[in-house]
């Protein structure tokens, strides 16, 4: 199986036990689902207290966590650039998106509008 890049929204959903969510990511299993720093920071970014802050931290470490490299985030800058003006594209889903390119997996999303017009990127909202 191959491993996929699991955007944040759909990790949100896994943190609040969503039937369909918990099911994918049985199915998928956590050794094929992953996630990079930015996945990372936007969830504990939403923890609204410090027990839902160690739930999500708990959460997070079963995924794989695929460093950020340099060539990361030079292909980000380029996108952001290239679809700043036109697509509204933002700095966190560039870096996603350019997570996903670089390790050449795809990037599950509820999100398509996000990243359906980054060249190269195979993106889906399946989840089973």
């Amino acid at each position: 199986m191959e491993i996929i890049l699991v955007d944040t929204c759909i990790l949100i959903d896994y943190t609040r036990r969503m039937p369909k969510v918990v099911d994918f990511i049985e199915q998928i299993g956590k050794d094929n689902l992953c996630i990079n720093s930015i996945i990372e920071m936007e969830l504990l970014q939403g923890a609204l207290n410090g027990k839902e802050l160690e739930k999500i931290k708990k959460d997070l470490q079963q995924f794989l966590l695929l460093p950020i490299q340099q060539e990361i985030m030079k292909d980000a800058t380029q996108l952001l650039s290239a679809y700043k003006l036109s697509h509204q594209a933002k700095i966190p889903d560039m870096i996603i998106a350019a997570t996903a390119r670089f390790y050449e997996i795809e990037l599950r999303s509820y999100n398509l509008k996000d990243f359906r017009f980054v060249p190269h990127l195979k993106v889906s909202n399946e989840l089973l």
